[in-house]
């Protein structure tokens, strides 16, 4: 009789850990990776990972109180986690404990939510920040054009700041479904300008580079084919980060002026040289924005011709990391 009762109990009584790693699992709103639908940062950095979190918090913090004030922290209700005579009854209960305290974590991670939180990206050297409340890429213009404007430089570690401003699952099927919408609010008729699209793939050896930028391209085409490809001073920039199935997207204004949105780039020369979207001298047409001398002489000059989708598939040697 007593073995039978020691079984039921061990039965009752599972792993306290199961419980626990299956909160973090289902943390509401907490998820800790890049995942498809988040909105972001994406930055890169040389190396210390560690440095570069904590200057994109007091970089994004400074500027983020500027656009949208000072931040709001959502009070989390403790009633539920208050407990009563019946729960204090059932303590003894090892499994009725343990989900107690998965109760607790969830009610921690909803409280924990912040307007900048930083997520595994799930490459090296790459950080993302995950946004609330937030739009990425104004943020990221806001920042790069007071930069551009006073030669400041307020990084040591960061590299490149990206916005994201969604993300979906990095199949090509996907990726074309998705920015059949996504791309609407800049290039559907009857808008419409000029663009690039830069590539970039960490992690995944699945997509061809090629055929991601003729798809997109075809997507904007498709859009309005008033919308033109435009390797030197484009209006849009389409940015296309892929990290192991994950795609990341954002349409951003003033890449070519503001160095490919590096912050060490940006606050080079004298302070006011050039403005937003005022023109600027860049490559060649049809030549390798941003890419070496050897790479540009490769590549050549555009054909005579050569359609929007077959122009833009061009651009696919993103040198920057």
């Amino acid at each position: 009789m007593a073995t039978l009762e020691a079984a039921a109990a061990s039965r009752k009584r599972r792993p306290k850990a199961q419980y626990v790693s299956a909160a973090k699992r289902a943390r509401p709103g907490g998820a800790r990776q890049l995942e498809a639908g988040m909105c972001g940062i994406l930055i890169t950095c040389n190396m210390n990972e560690r440095k570069c979190v904590a200057e994109a918090y007091s970089l994004l913090g400074e500027y983020g109180e500027q656009l949208y004030g000072p931040e709001q922290f959502v009070e989390h209700d403790d009633s539920r986690g208050s407990g009563s005579e019946e729960e204090a009854d059932e303590e003894d209960d090892a499994e009725a404990a343990v989900k107690k305290e998965v109760d607790q974590i969830r009610a921690s991670t909803e409280q924990k939510l912040r307007r900048f939180q930083s997520v595994e990206s799930g490459a090296n050297n790459v950080v993302f920040i995950r946004t609330l409340g937030v739009e990425p890429e104004k943020l990221v213009h806001h920042i790069l054009k007071d930069m551009h404007a006073t030669k400041k430089k307020k990084t040591r570690v960061i590299l490149r700041m990206l916005p994201v401003s969604s993300s979906c699952k990095a199949f090509l099927e996907d990726m074309k479904r998705y920015t059949e919408t996504f791309f609407e609010p800049w290039f559907k008729a009857p808008k419409k300008g000029t663009f690039q699209i830069v590539y970039k793939a960490r992690n995944n050896s699945h997509l061809s580079r090629e055929e991601v930028i003729k798809e997109l391209a075809g997507v904007v085409g498709y859009l309005n084919p008033e919308n033109k490809v435009d390797l030197s001073n484009p209006e849009f920039t389409i940015v296309v980060e892929i990290i192991k199935n994950i795609c990341c997207l954002s349409v951003v204004k003033d890449y070519v002026l503001f160095r490919k949105y590096n912050l060490q780039e940006v606050v080079k020369g004298s302070p006011g040289d050039g403005q937003p979207g005022a023109p600027k001298k860049g490559p060649q047409e049809g030549s390798l924005e941003g890419a070496s001398p050897a790479e540009e002489k490769a590549e050549g000059q555009d054909p005579p011709g050569e359609t929007a989708e077959e122009k833009a598939s061009d651009n696919h040697k993103d040198a920057d990391h």
